[in-house]
């Protein structure tokens, strides 16, 4: 019985799988006019799966030879000539797997210390042998680095300029996380040049694999229903494409979650909402090394530019900036009808525990668990006993965060989440809504049921309170709610608690927003 698969590339006789040749338009001309390419997207979303199934596919077909070969074992190898060394065998490996001819003759006589001109070289000679074009493909291509990644990337251009006179492989594709664009970002830092013309710029063509519809993933469940006879009710289904955006593992982890793990592997029980909840939970709690990964991006400078003015809804530049793109090719955040968001809800609230997580460990000590009780009353939340502790903490501790902290503009948003987080834990959700440039975060508090809508802005003039009422207005319309919180962080320096901590109420629109100054 074939499974979901969350741990490397997809086999058809072992996993549920979705045909990844399918998801990618235009290959084949591309690989038949003798093209090179580049196929780029987020880490888990099915390249090396599509990329094996590519070459096993050419290597069926008979006209071609083809390799897939990775270059993730050459990641940190900066050294130009022991990373050449290792290009060439790892290529020597993967022919020899493939049963190519003339395995045993590639790069048989090859000079390494040649380091500028090995790669070239051993192409070329192995090509002169072959009696049919040859096609290569470098998955994990941006794992090389400085001298290394320039060297292989400058043999590869030269090889590719002389194929009319001297046989070298009829295409080639770089696969990774990053566009070509950003090769070259790693070769230079802003204040240098190469020298000359860019050293690979002969991709006729720029590809990605793009999520899994909501289609795909009915189809890619059905696999299972066939196989077990156990069904994914409809609404299980939307929910799972909701949260997940059809991000490939997220939809291979939530399933395997609910099937293995929730209900032991009994398929009579059929698959509910519900259930997805549960797992989608766990998931999040767990941070398994999918997302664990990508959360430790999070304390990389270029990461931080772009996730805090997302959180704080300010604007971020140019969208073509080499920090927004490897964010973006990250897979953290995506552009959908003109906003800049985080790439699904499951992503946006690990971003948010993560960078919350230290807040509430220090709330520890000041507000503990047996003291949460005293904010639930009658089954709901006392909304205004909480915010008022909450501005005696801020007016209390404010002040010494920004040392502690990478994330210093930020700050007040994650406090009062980190708060409102450790309140409901176990007995709620937070819903965040975060995009670039909205000038303001929204926050939904839903316990037993009910909403609490809360607006969280920094105060820019005395323009901010009016937008922020309106801006408060539209959110708890949005949620259907008649009672909303404005909280607005007044950061000036020349102002006291006493002129910042305040508390009144409006009525806007016939809807009741208590003001909290902070």
């Amino acid at each position: 019985m074939r499974e979901f698969n969350i741990a490397g590339p997809c086999v058809k006789r072992w996993h549920y799988m979705i045909d990844s040749l399918e998801r990618v338009q235009g290959v084949d001309a591309l690989i038949s006019g003798g093209k090179y390419f580049v196929l780029h997207a987020a880490r888990q979303s099915g390249k090396t799966t599509f990329i094996q199934d590519l070459t096993n596919q050419l290597n069926e077909k008979n006209n071609y030879y083809a390799v897939y070969c990775s270059l993730e074992n050459l990641q940190g190898v900066t050294d130009v000539e022991k990373g050449m060394h290792e290009v060439v065998r790892s290529i020597q490996r993967d022919i020899f797997d493939y049963q190519l001819p003339y395995s045993k003759e590639f790069a048989k006589d090859a000079n390494y210390e040649n380091f500028t001109g090995v790669l070239q070289q051993a192409l070329s000679d192995y090509c002169k042998k072959l009696d049919k074009p040859f096609v290569i493909f470098f998955d994990e291509a941006d794992c090389l680095s400085e001298s290394t990644l320039i060297a292989f990337l400058r043999q590869l251009r030269n090889g590719h300029n002389k194929r009319s006179i001297t046989p070298f492989p009829h295409s080639v594709a770089l696969v990774g996380m990053r566009n070509i664009r950003d090769f070259k970002a790693k070769i230079r830092s802003d204040s240098e040049t190469l020298g000359s013309a860019s050293p690979f710029n002969i991709v006729t063509k720029t590809l990605t694999l793009t999520n899994f519809t909501k289609d795909e993933i009915a189809e890619l469940y059905a696999q299972h229903t066939s196989e077990t006879g156990q069904k994914f009710d409809d609404d299980a289904v939307d929910f799972i494409y909701t949260q997940t955006c059809g991000q490939p593992w997220l939809v291979n982890a939530v399933a395997r979650e609910i099937i293995v793990e929730k209900l032991n592997s009994d398929f009579s029980k059929p698959v509910t909402q519900t259930l997805a909840r549960q797992a989608i939970h766990t998931i999040i709690l767990r941070r398994d090394t999918h997302i664990d990964s990508l959360l430790e991006r999070l304390k990389e400078e270029r990461v931080r530019k772009i996730i805090e003015p997302l959180v704080l809804g300010e604007n971020i530049g140019s969208r073509i900036s080499d920090d927004f793109m490897f964010v973006k090719d990250l897979g953290l955040i995506k552009e959908e009808n003109g906003k800049i968001i985080p790439s699904n809800p499951i992503y946006s609230e690990v971003i948010i525990r993560t960078l919350t997580y230290d807040y509430q460990e220090d709330l520890r000590g000041q507000f503990p668990e047996y003291q949460m009780s005293r904010y639930f009353k009658d089954g709901k939340i006392d909304m205004n006993y909480l915010m008022s502790d909450f501005q005696q903490f801020w007016r209390e501790n404010s002040d010494m965060l920004p040392a502690r902290f990478n994330y210093v503009e930020a700050i007040p948003h994650f406090v009062l989440m980190g708060f409102l987080q450790r309140i409901i834990n176990g007995g709620g959700q937070v819903v965040r809504e975060m995009a670039v440039g909205n000038g303001r975060l929204d926050l939904c508090i839903i316990y037993h049921d009910r909403k609490y809508p809360i607006e969280l802005k920094i105060k820019h003039g005395a323009a901010t309170l009016k937008r922020g009422l309106q801006q408060t207005v539209e959110y708890m319309d949005i949620h259907g709610c008649t009672e909303g919180w404005l909280c607005i962080f007044d950061r000036s320096s020349d102002k006291s608690w006493n002129e910042k901590i305040y508390t009144r109420h409006e009525t806007v629109e016939g809807k009741k927003i208590t003001i909290v100054g902070l």
